[in-house]
């Protein structure tokens, strides 16, 4: 096998080095532990890769290992979109990282001038991603939630994504005005008739682009921790076969759709068809793994933004 001529493999150490000090936040010492060099190095890492223009707004530079990763999971999953981002092993963060690649994703396709329909789900990583974009002005574009924006007590959904997009991207917005899940699949079907369901329904069937989080299950899931579902109900799903949800919508271990139970009281939009739109899943992490996998096997998702590490969890499982 043909080695990589010296200076890429420094400038690949530069990127990595620029990305943990100015993404992920890492001090020069931390920087030093974690890639096994001194700190002396390190420093000199993060100057060259001010000095080489790798840094600007983000990391402008495609680190070998990623792009190895990305190809393997986009030729493994048939995928069409997917970017790996370095990973940071010292940080707890679930979203540092994915959640700036992918505001930098959602801009691109905000970017168009062609008019297109954005459909967006829920959660923490994907409103960490929508709160680090830039002010801009697209009224050729709609945007829907795929999600109910209304928790079980009432009250507004905290991580309900539509509001926050709306404050930065002046666009035509069309929230889902729902709970999450409905008490009964017939109480479903009557909020489903309504007119200004029908519109986000619509909308969300006839999405170019879809851009959701990858939720996990278990005892402090985020569908227990927000109220939208109770620890007995949750744990009764996974000894049904869930594994995994997006919006809402739960899937076995194969990536199915289940029938029974809690999916016929989720009040979301179905997700777009994957055959037409774009349909990129946005997770990293040991805890998300089981349903990232799953999503990707089953082709609930045809895009995905992660990390290194579980980039090669997955494509290890």
């Amino acid at each position: 096998m043909a080695r990589r001529p010296e200076s890429t493999t420094k400038l690949d150490d530069a990127a990595r080095a620029g990305w943990l000090y100015y993404v992920a936040g890492r001090t020069q010492d931390e920087i030093a532990s974690q890639m096994g060099i001194s700190r002396q190095s390190a420093q000199r890492l993060v100057s060259l890769a001010m000095s080489e223009r790798l840094i600007k707004v983000r990391l402008d530079h495609p680190i070998a290992a990623c792009l190895e990763l990305a190809a393997a999971l986009k030729a493994r999953f048939d995928l069409g979109h997917v970017e790996v981002v370095p990973s940071d092993r010292q940080s707890a963060s679930t979203t540092i990282g994915i959640a700036e690649a992918a505001a930098e994703e959602i801009s691109r396709w905000l970017k168009t001038e062609r008019p297109i329909i954005m459909a967006l789900g829920t959660g923490r990583t994907l409103k960490a991603a929508v709160d680090q974009l830039a002010p801009m002005e697209c009224p050729q574009h709609r945007i829907v939630s795929l999600t109910g924006n209304i928790g079980r007590d009432g009250s507004a959904a905290y991580y309900n994504v539509i509001f926050s997009m709306a404050d930065a991207v002046k666009a035509r917005h069309f929230p889902m005005p729902l709970p999450v899940l409905a008490s009964s699949p017939e109480e479903r079907d009557i909020l489903h008739k309504q007119q200004l369901v029908q519109s986000a329904l619509e909308l969300g069937r006839a999405a170019d682009v879809a851009f959701v989080g990858v939720g996990e299950l278990g005892p402090d899931a985020p569908l227990v921790l927000d109220g939208f579902l109770e620890r007995e109900e949750m744990m009764r799903l996974i000894a049904e076969g869930a594994c995994g949800e997006i919006c809402g919508w739960m899937f076995d271990g194969e990536g199915r759709l289940i029938e029974r139970g809690v999916n016929a009281r989720v009040a979301s939009v179905p997700l777009p068809s994957r055959e037409s739109a774009s349909v990129i899943g946005i997770a990293m992490g040991p805890r998300k793994l089981p349903a990232l996998a799953a999503a990707l096997k089953g082709r609930v998702v045809n895009g995905i933004i992660t990390d290194e590490a579980t980039a090669r969890a997955v494509l290890s499982a």
